[in-house]
């Protein structure tokens, strides 16, 4: 079965929904204030109550699970997520299971912290903790679930048979805009995620982008670090 995947734009934040038949499968939720947009763009795409399967979490932060509560009440999907951000949508913490200080964290990022406040989260408790290697063709979308921490200990990617990655907050593609946690995590789960063929990256936030031009401008950054 064909899957087709829709980029959803929440106000800069990036959510992506997968028809397969005539079932959904929604890849992050955006801002709980972008509620009624999202809903707009189910509908638009044929997306109802009872059609949207599962909702996967790349992350727990706010502006990517800010909708998960509603969307499971009114739709019926069940919420997939890493156990390592549990307690940010259990508790509505986002510091939850993070250092105190991140490892490397731009000052983009931190200018646009200090204007950014969350807003209302509803928090909830996951109906299932995906494990690395967890396959959605159940669900109608050929792809497999890893687990790379960095930006945040419960991160994950998705994916699929064709080589496109849904990673969150992972990667960026907004110059200048940098928030890693666990920069040994982050390193690890690169090493990791180039044993796989990936062709695109499809983010959290900004445009997809190749994965190789991702992968030369690490070899180059460490080089002049070098």
């Amino acid at each position: 079965m064909s899957t087709e995947i829709k980029t959803i734009n929440l106000g800069g934040v990036n959510c992506y929904l997968a028809k397969a038949g005539d079932n959904f499968i929604l890849i992050d939720t955006g801002f709980s204030e972008k509620r009624a947009n999202l809903e707009k763009e189910l509908e638009n795409e044929g997306c109802k109550p009872g059609n949207l399967r599962l909702i996967v979490l790349t992350h727990g932060d706010s502006d990517h699970a800010g909708n998960c509560a509603y969307l499971r009440e009114k739709y019926g999907a069940k919420i997939f997520m890493h156990c390592g951000d549990s307690g940010m949508v259990e508790r509505g913490d986002m510091s939850w299971n993070r250092k105190p200080k991140p490892d490397k964290f731009s000052i983009l990022f931190r200018i646009m912290s200090i204007f950014f406040r969350p807003g209302k989260f509803e928090t909830f408790k996951p109906d299932l903790f995906i494990e690395d290697g967890y396959d959605l063709s159940g669900y109608g979308l050929d792809a497999k679930v890893f687990h790379i921490p960095g930006h945040s200990k419960g991160s994950v990617g998705i994916l699929t048979s064709g080589g496109d990655l849904f990673c969150g907050d992972f990667l960026y593609n907004i110059p200048g805009f940098l928030f890693i946690d666990d920069l040994a995590d982050f390193d690890a789960s690169v090493e990791k995620l180039k044993k796989f063929k990936i062709n695109m990256v499809y983010p959290g936030h900004g445009k997809p982008f190749p994965w190789e031009r991702f992968i030369k401008n690490r070899r180059k950054n460490n080089k002049e670090e070098n």
